[in-house]
């Protein structure tokens, strides 16, 4: 079992739900009004003061450890070990209620080599030419401090924009602070092609590639679009927006006008 020095665990304890929203999980955070806040995924979760109640539920808290542990079904290590990743990728700053927080990709530092990295993708069933390829384009590496998967969006530069962050071992699901889901993680072909192939996830990216290539085909021959987490459309399609990641990849590969 990992072993966590009780420092940081009061390191931890310390950060509350708005700062760590505000800092690791922007595009979680919707404002009620005044000064409370809300969630996307429960909207009858309310943060206001300091303190956080989700009352459909009847349980609150004030530390986002609290949260994580009794919102999202996180164990306490797993909860207090998510929370020191992400400290250890931008130190928890406490943050005005009212100031935006300025958008700048923080990746965490890579490790030696790549080894369980390597090993998680092929128990998953991620053909090894695939794997490879990412690891020598940059798409992924495995993270120093926990050994956790890391799969990187990038711009038409290749300069990283985007960050998906698994467990290799756990269950730890994140994102970099700082991400811009318009740059989610993809596979794009440098041939003219007119299809590309959307998933909600870098894994699912991955393994339709590994099957196309067991299947005798050329697993680079369409576009490969992961669009960062599942997308709900409008109960009235025509009220619908297309995903960000999806509406810039159209337009850098000329799908749309």
């Amino acid at each position: 079992m990992p072993y966590i020095s009780p420092s940081v665990v009061q390191e931890v304890k310390r950060m509350d739900l708005l700062t760590y929203l505000k800092n690791y999980e922007p595009y979680e955070l919707v404002h009620f009004s005044g000064n409370t806040y809300t969630t996307r995924t429960h909207d009858s979760l309310k943060i206001s003061n300091g303190k956080w109640m989700w009352w459909s539920q009847r349980t609150g808290g004030r530390s986002a450890l609290d949260y994580l542990i009794k919102v999202r079904g996180y164990s306490f290590l797993e909860a207090v070990e998510l929370l020191a990743e992400r400290a250890n990728i931008q130190p928890s700053l406490s943050v005005s209620e009212n100031v935006p927080m300025e958008k700048q990709l923080l990746l965490p530092k890579k490790n030696q080599d790549d080894q369980k990295v390597i090993a998680y993708l092929s128990g998953r069933g991620i053909d090894k030419e695939i794997i490879q390829f990412c690891l020598e384009s940059g798409r992924v590496y495995e993270s120093a401090f926990h050994h956790n998967a890391v799969f990187v969006g990038m711009d038409e530069k290749d300069n990283p924009k985007y960050a998906a962050i698994r467990g290799t071992g756990t269950s730890f699901i994140g994102e970099a602070n700082g991400s811009d889901k318009n740059y989610s993680f993809s596979i794009f072909t440098e041939k003219s092609c007119d299809t590309m192939h959307l998933f909600e996830s870098a894994i699912d990216l991955l393994s339709y590639a590994t099957l196309l290539k067991l299947d005798g085909k050329e697993w680079r021959r369409e576009h490969l679009l992961s669009l960062a987490g599942v997308y709900q459309p409008a109960k009235e399609i025509e009220k619908s927006k297309v995903p960000a990641a999806l509406a810039r990849a159209l337009k850098y590969n000329g799908l749309i006008n």
